[in-house]
């Protein structure tokens, strides 16, 4: 039941943050839910490797990398899913950034 909750809640947050966001372009609500499962896929797949791999280049930016993995993930996950489209890695910086605030406060509501 958790599971689903949270994927309800990523859906939301994917919705609001590409409405909020220049340059991100959703088509309709499934490609919501598919770019909001495969971002939960490659976020706990591929981004735990990219961060162990990419761990001096955190420490030297002081975390501050870590947003640039996060761009790649969903520059990634727009490559994936057909009707999510990311312009450029501004966009999907700003976007990532924007998923992160929309996501933690729709969690908090959820609670």
């Amino acid at each position: 039941m958790n599971i689903i909750i949270n994927l309800i809640i990523m859906t939301l947050a994917v919705y609001i943050a590409a409405y909020l966001t220049p340059g991100v372009i959703v088509v309709n609500l499934f490609n919501t839910f598919l770019a909001a499962v495969v971002l939960g896929i490659l976020n706990s797949i591929i981004k735990p490797i990219l961060l162990i791999l990419t761990l001096p280049v955190t420490i030297i930016t002081f975390g501050l990398f870590i947003f640039v993995l996060n761009a790649a993930m969903v520059l990634l996950a727009s490559a994936l899913v057909e009707g999510f489209y990311v312009e450029n890695f501004l966009a999907a910086l700003i976007f990532s950034l924007v998923l992160s605030i929309v996501s933690y406060f729709l969690s908090k509501l959820g609670n």
